[in-house]
C-alpha cells in the first residue's frame, strides 16, 4: 500500500515543491491550502503524471477545517504516514501598531494549526508499522530577527518548542516529530536575484524550495527514525555567519 503525506500550504512555493517531491517518491499526496485555484491545479498536475493526489481547501487557522482535512485524507488513502506542517503567513508590523487580530491570525495559522493537525493525525500516524513522521516548517526568524517581526518570530520560535515537546509526548506512539528552519528560500524567478544575494551566503547561493523538499523527504523517511525532536536549519550557513559593517 502506498504511503500518504499531508502537506499544508501545498499549493505554492515550498509546499508545492514538497508535495511534488513526495509524489515522485511514490507517496499519495494530500495538498491542503486556502488557495483553491492553485491547490486544484497542483493536484491535477500530479494526477496527470500518474500520481494519486487529493486537494482539500483548508484554512488551517480553523480547527474544524483541520478535522475535515484529516477525515478526507485518511478516508481517501486509508491512513496517514507523514504530515508536513508548512502553511504559514507573515505580518511585519511595528509593535505599537500590531493589533490583537493580526497577532492571533499569525499565531493561529503558523503555530496553533501545527499542534491541532498533529493531534488530529496522531491516531492514524501511530498505526503505521514503521511509525509516523511530522515535519514542522519554522524559519531562521526563530533564531534571529528583523525589526517589526514579533508575531512571525513568536510563531516560528513556538514551533521549535512545540516540536520537541510533542516529540516526547508522542514517542510511545511511534511518532517522530522534527522541524526545519529555512533561511532565504526564493520561490520566484531566479533571474530576479542579484549576485550579491548569492555571494552573501557561505554556500554561495540563495536557497530553493527543492532544498526544503529534500530535507522533508529525509526527515519523513523511517530509516532516519533516530532523528527526533530536532530542528534542522537549512539556510546556506547564514545563521553561522558573523556580520560586521566596514
Amino acid at each position: 500500500m502506498s504511503k500518504n503525506v499531508i502537506v499544508t500550504g501545498g499549493a505554492n512555493g515550498i509546499g508545492r515543491a514538497v508535495a511534488l517531491a513526495f509524489a515522485r517518491k511514490g507517496y499519495d499526496v494530500t495538498i491542503a491550502d486556502i488557495d483553491s485555484n492553485a491547490g486544484a491545479k497542483a493536484a491535477d498536475k500530479l494526477n496527470r503524471e500518474g500520481k494519486d493526489a487529493l486537494f482539500v481547501r483548508c484554512d488551517v487557522s480553523d480547527p474544524n477545517a483541520i478535522k475535515t482535512l484529516v477525515e478526507k485524507s485518511a478516508g481517501r488513502f486509508g491512513g496517514i504516514d507523514v504530515v508536513i506542517n508548512n502553511a504559514g503567513i507573515s505580518e511585519f508590523t511595528p509593535p505599537q501598531e500590531l493589533t490583537f487580530e493580526k497577532w492571533d491570525r499569525v499565531l493561529n495559522t503558523n503555530l496553533r494549526a501545527a499542534f491541532l493537525l498533529t493531534r488530529e493525525a496522531a491516531p492514524f500516524l501511530s498505526k503505521n508499522e514503521g511509525g509516523g513522521a511530522v515535519v514542522n516548517i519554522a524559519s531562521t526568524r526563530a533564531l534571529m530577527s528583523e525589526k517589526n517581526s514579533e508575531a512571525y518570530a513568536a510563531s516560528k520560535g513556538g514551533l521549535l518548542a512545540l516540536t520537541h515537546a510533542m516529540a516526547i509526548s508522542y514517542a510511545e506512539d511511534g511518532i517522530r516529530i522534527n522541524c526545519i528552519s529555512p533561511g532565504w528560500i526564493h520561490t520566484g524567478d531566479p533571474d530576479d536575484l542579484r549576485k550579491i544575494d548569492h555571494k552573501q551566503h557561505p554556500s554561495k547561493r540563495v536557497g530553493t524550495p527543492d532544498d526544503i523538499a529534500r530535507a522533508c523527504l529525509f526527515l519523513g523517511d523511517e530509516k532516519n527514525s533516530f532523528i527526533n525532536g530536532e530542528n534542522l536549519v537549512v539556510d546556506g550557513g547564514m545563521t553561522r555567519k558573523m556580520i560586521y559593517e566596514h
